[in-house]
């Protein structure tokens, strides 16, 4: 079968393609003991780009985008977040994008073996249509079973589908640490038993959370703990002058405080976040994909004795100076990932959400025409949105809010 997708393969100049290519439904396994299943006939509906698509391209044209391809494949069909018409099924739903020869393929060990759709050795969402694992299709809240036709307001929460996961998942490691790393202290100074202190210790392992960066991730983690942790007070830290679109989101709809450190040196904006709280941090969040994020953390004392730091950045190096590490009884974790669990939880709470009001959307012809170039001055440039969609089909798509 052939479709119109986009498509990256290894090339300087031109990574990023858009035309007709012959599609591929390999047998696929959900998880270790599954069956091998052939993917069912999907139409992709609506599309979310995600900054790993602008690094899958920028990989093509380093020619080091080999491992990613479907095997015997020499290209890839990207896209990962977004919703799809299954014809078969009559219904909408969201492509689990993980699978694999292991029994959980966000936690895969050495031994295992895992692919994602749109990412890594599978095709994914943007092409005319594609084949997926039917048990990885899942299924909109109940209210929304048998719509024919999907509000673009519900496309755009749901777009999010990924990445919340990932943020449901990162609080409920958050949660499990921080109450293994504080639950004997409190069982000791409260007296009481070990049940009660790890639900203590989870809530004060949030009560002072710092969460360094305000793209989607940042709000997504910031969402849960107030979803989860009412009490918890939350500071955002970013460069955004308050003004901005994304501070009053988080403001608003998460009920964080915001400090802008523009004009702050590191030292600065640690001592800005000791004097917020009146004390340092419990929880530290990096998620702006710079080396600032832990030297504020460690280097400068944002962070206080018994601390977790959660490292959800991509790319920079945390350092640390181990005598004061060890004495302040630090904890760093960092896992990026998400189940099947998650992703259904995340599904029901974006379907409520506000989320909606993050999304700009780009013409399909705009972007097809030229994807290169709306990657690089539209999508991915400075002051581009905090995430853009398009709608792939809009038969399947109601624009009547």
């Amino acid at each position: 079968m052939e479709a119109y997708a986009t498509y990256f393969v290894n090339d300087e100049k031109e990574p990023l393609r858009y035309g007709k290519i012959n599609l591929i439904n390999p047998p696929r396994q959900r998880l270790r003991g599954e069956p091998l299943l052939e993917g069912v006939e999907a139409v992709p509906v609506f599309c979310g780009f995600c900054g790993t698509d602008f690094e899958l391209m920028n990989m093509g044209k380093k020619n080091a985008l080999s491992g990613k391809f479907p095997e015997g494949e020499k290209r890839l069909i990207n896209g990962h977040e977004g919703v799809v018409w299954v014809p078969a099924e009559n219904r909408f739903a969201i492509v689990l994008i993980r699978g694999g020869d292991s029994f959980d393929p966000t936690r895969f060990t050495e031994d295992e073996s895992y692919f994602e759709y749109g990412c890594d050795g599978a095709d994914g969402l943007f092409s005319d249509r594609n084949f997926f694992n039917p048990d990885m299709l899942l299924h909109l809240p109940k209210e929304y079973e048998g719509i024919k036709k999907l509000p673009l307001s519900l496309a755009k929460k749901l777009v999010f589908s990924d990445p919340y996961a990932c943020a449901v998942f990162q609080h409920e490691r958050m949660s499990d640490i921080g109450a293994a790393q504080s639950f004997r202290v409190i069982m000791a100074r409260d007296k009481c038993s070990a049940d009660e202190a790890i639900e203590k210790a989870k809530e004060e392992t949030f009560e002072r959370t710092v969460i360094f960066g305000l793209g989607t991730t940042g709000l997504f983690i910031g969402d849960q703990i107030r979803r989860n942790h009412p009490k918890a007070k939350i500071l955002f830290i970013a460069r955004s002058d308050e003004s901005a679109a994304k501070v009053k989101f988080a403001k608003k709809h998460i009920g964080a405080d915001y400090l802008c450190s523009f004009n702050l040196s590191e030292k600065e904006t640690a001592e800005k976040i000791k004097e917020h709280f009146g004390s340092a941090c419990s929880a530290f969040a990096g998620t702006s994909g710079t080396e600032t994020e832990s030297r504020i953390a460690f280097e400068h004392g944002a962070l206080g004795c018994n601390g977790i730091y959660d490292s959800f950045s991509l790319g920079p190096k945390v350092t640390f100076d181990t005598m004061p590490f060890g004495f302040k009884n630090h904890v760093i974790l960092s896992s990026i990932n998400f189940t099947q669990k998650h992703m259904e939880e995340a599904i029901e709470i974006l379907a409520k959400s506000h989320f909606d009001e993050l999304v700009e959307m780009i013409d399909k012809n705009e972007f097809t025409s030229a994807p290169i170039d709306a990657y690089i001055n539209k999508i991915y440039c400075k002051g581009a949105p905090l995430k853009t969609a398009v709608i792939w089909n809009k038969e399947y798509i109601s624009e009547d809010e």
